[in-house]
């Protein structure tokens, strides 16, 4: 075997090895609660990396039609306010109690963060669902980078994303939208992965003339973690 041959060879074991640490890495990432992740949070160059890695996502049309709004422990009291707020404009019933809890969601986690995606930035062709699934994409890079880095992540929404407060908060333009929030940390407490759905639960084949579509013969042969 000549030298070129091993280095192909050894390449391709490189490969092999990239792709067993990428599976492993995947499947470790599993949704952490805000309220278990603590400081510390990622430094700059963690965060740094994370941010790199969100920028790799698909981007048909390079619009970057999403963004990301950091939310520092000085600006946690103006989104506890939004919180509160939407919840009494929801239920002005609501007991302080309630109004207590609404407003300490803003104060869980050491990194926050809100994804917005933007539906009418560049090309009008490009449609919202194009431009969600590519903030998706940007922020799955970032929790897996947030994973690789040692920490816990969790993606959180609710009803006061859709609230004028929070609008005017975050400076959404017209045809902007709140996707949802992103909070990373030290994972305090650790608990088991949720079961993962097999291929053949998510996977079928188009079928051909007069053929039943069912799940390829290969998804029961596959290696599931």
């Amino acid at each position: 075997m000549g030298a070129r041959d091993e280095d192909v060879l050894m390449t391709d074991m490189e490969l092999a090895d990239l792709a067993d640490m990428t599976a492993a890495l995947m499947q470790s990432r599993q949704t952490t609660l805000p309220k278990r992740l603590a400081a510390p949070g990622p430094d700059a160059r963690q965060l740094a990396l994370m941010l790199e890695a969100a920028a790799t996502a698909p981007d048909h049309g390079q619009l970057l039609p999403w963004r990301f709004v950091l939310v520092p422990q000085a600006a946690r009291p103006r989104l506890a306010d939004v919180f509160g707020d939407a919840l009494m404009a929801r239920d002005a019933a609501a007991t302080p109690e309630q109004l207590a809890q609404a407003r300490e969601k803003a104060q869980r986690s050491p990194l926050l963060m809100l994804v917005v995606v933007d539906g009418r930035r560049g090309d009008p062709e490009i449609d919202l669902a194009e431009r969600i699934v590519s903030a998706g994409c940007a922020v799955q890079n970032m929790l897996l980078m947030a994973t690789a880095l040692g920490f816990g992540s969790a993606l959180t929404s609710g009803k006061a994303l859709k609230s004028d407060g929070l609008r005017r908060l975050f400076g959404l333009a017209c045809g902007e939208q709140a996707l949802c929030f992103v909070s990373i940390g030290t994972v305090q407490s650790h608990r088991p992965a949720r079961p993962r759905p097999a291929p053949r639960d998510f996977v079928t084949c188009l079928a051909g003339p007069g053929e039943a579509a069912a799940a390829p013969e290969w998804a029961d042969s596959l290696y599931v973690f």
